[in-house]
């Protein structure tokens, strides 16, 4: 019998973009690198977590930055929660993402890991990252509605890959959309065009509140669980 964990990870296997993307940004994919090593932890995390074949609401984010899911596999995961929170071992370079630690912290608060990703599926308006190099020469993240040539060369991909993993086996009455600005905006109006969702419901950004709010993270985490158990 096929599970959840293997439909996440075969669209993890087979997700590439195959467009052209303007001057100056460059694509992130994890999932094909120089070796597998990324694809087995990620399977790992979803094996463990998604098992079975209950019904989840998507959480989605805007796309994968490169400390959390850049090296994990998993949206808003960096390795330091990858292993102490979810329990999976990783060998290699430890990262630190902000955002990775309110959602955890969050998750906790949900009841725990387990619990937690029993209901819900995490994943991103773009399922893949994006990347721009400074005159240095540092790479830094880049999200797809930064600029609009970005926006209209990832549009197809972003719809054809929102609907692979409703596919996946998601509820479609709610969908939680992670950023209250230009992410929820483009899910709003494309949404209204392709009727993916009943409805969509926008919370703030981890990265936004941890950079911003920080002295408020238990409101917001609060905020999160109340939006979540209104859907239960």
């Amino acid at each position: 019998m096929r599970f959840f964990a293997d439909r996440v990870i075969e669209f993890n296997r087979t997700v590439d973009f195959g467009g052209t993307l303007p001057d100056g940004i460059n694509i992130m994919n994890p999932f094909r690198g120089e070796d597998d090593y990324i694809m087995q932890v990620s399977s790992a995390f979803y094996r463990k977590f998604y098992g079975d074949n209950n019904p989840r609401r998507l959480i989605l984010g805007i796309n994968p930055g490169r400390f959390g899911a850049g090296f994990t596999g998993v949206p808003f995961t960096d390795t330091k929660r990858l292993t102490a929170e979810c329990g999976i071992p990783y060998s290699g370079r430890q990262t630190h993402e902000p955002s990775s630690v309110f959602v955890y912290e969050m998750i906790k608060a949900y009841g725990g890991p387990e619990k937690f990703y029993d209901h819900f599926y995490i994943t991103s308006v773009c399922p893949l990252g994006f990347t721009q190099s400074s005159p240095g020469g540092r790479e830094k993240n880049y999200n797809y509605y930064d600029r609009p040539d970005l926006t209209a060369a990832v549009y197809d991909f972003i719809t054809e890959n929102i609907r692979k993993q409703i596919d996946l086996g998601v509820k479609t009455d709610t969908c939680f959309c992670l950023g209250t600005g230009k992410n929820e905006k483009f899910l709003l109006a494309l949404n209204a065009k392709h009727k993916f969702f009943g409805k969509i419901i926008a919370l703030e950004h981890p990265r936004f509140i941890m950079q911003y709010r920080l002295k408020s993270m238990q409101d917001y985490i609060r905020k999160y669980l109340e939006a979540f158990q209104a859907c239960r």
